[in-house]
């Protein structure tokens, strides 16, 4: 007999809070594992405005996606994208975090050794103009598209490294942990080097994540951790954890993320997002 999944009790607060900004991750946060938006957000969005109420969504994303993904509301969004690579509002950068050229360089070579060592797997090299990518088979391809709506494919990645570069990603058909990862050991001490999900693997500096992306918002806006929330899911959320008093890890999360929120929102098949907003900024939903 299959068990239920256990349901999570969003936490009740004894007043209000002062909410200035919610920061979400997308894929096993706010999307559903269909990666789906419930019909519940875009009414929440709304509400959300009316009360001065900044909303972010946080993603190792491309910012030119998530600004296709939520166009109606663009333009009163912050887009933290590139796992907090850059900071967008309004078409302008509020700050960003880019590689050395020399060691983006470096990892695409690397890259491009574990695949002659049978590493099934495709690198993109993520810029503030576009992304780049060498391989692309249908199957590499089926997974890029989705993530990344500026998108070229060229000869060889290391002669377009001019633009500048937020991000290196590989999506691993295989272990993104345990396939790529062991390859890019050299560069763990000087850049972060994340698994983002299964198979997805990022390299940024060692100084850009989505944490310190929050903290440059916060500054940048005046809105202290105490008038901030934040969800995630996953590793390259875990530094955002720490910069909201309202930080919640899913039920759904990975430990290490349980380990480090201060509360815990039901699971992002459960809508966890959503109705944990609305249940502590006292929304009414539907």
């Amino acid at each position: 007999m299959l068990l239920a999944e256990p349901t999570t009790t969003i936490p009740v607060f004894d007043h209000t809070p002062d909410i200035r900004l919610v920061v979400t991750d997308m894929d096993g946060t706010l999307l559903d594992d269909e990666k789906a938006l419930h019909a519940d957000f875009w009414p929440l969005i709304e509400q959300l405005r009316r009360r001065g109420i900044l909303f972010s969504p946080a993603s190792g994303r491309q910012y030119y996606t998530l600004e296709r993904e939520f166009a109606d509301l663009a333009d009163g969004m912050v887009f933290i994208a590139e796992n907090g690579s850059i900071v967008m509002r309004g078409g302008h950068e509020i700050s960003a975090d880019c590689l050395d050229r020399a060691d983006a360089l470096r990892v695409v070579h690397t890259l491009r050794a574990a695949a002659a060592d049978g590493i099934d797997g495709g690198i993109i090299v993520c810029g503030k103009q576009s992304a780049y990518i060498e391989r692309s088979d249908p199957a590499f391809l089926d997974q890029v598209d989705r993530y990344y709506a500026r998108l070229q494919i060229v000869d060889d990645l290391t002669k377009v490294i001019d633009d500048d570069v937020l991000k290196i990603a590989v999506y691993d058909f295989g272990s993104a942990e345990h396939g790529t990862l062991p390859y890019l050991s050299e560069f763990t001490g000087s850049h972060k080097v994340v698994v983002s999900s299964e198979h997805w693997l990022d390299v940024n500096t060692r100084t850009a994540n989505k944490g310190h992306a929050v903290t440059a918002l916060q500054h940048a806006l005046g809105i202290t951790p105490a008038q901030t929330m934040v969800f995630g899911d996953f590793l390259n959320d875990l530094e955002m954890m720490d910069t909201a008093d309202y930080a919640f890890a899913m039920h759904n999360a990975h430990p290490l993320l349980h380990e480090r929120a201060k509360f815990v929102a039901p699971s992002n098949n459960d809508n966890g997002v959503v109705r944990t907003i609305a249940s502590v900024l006292d929304i009414p939903l539907g």
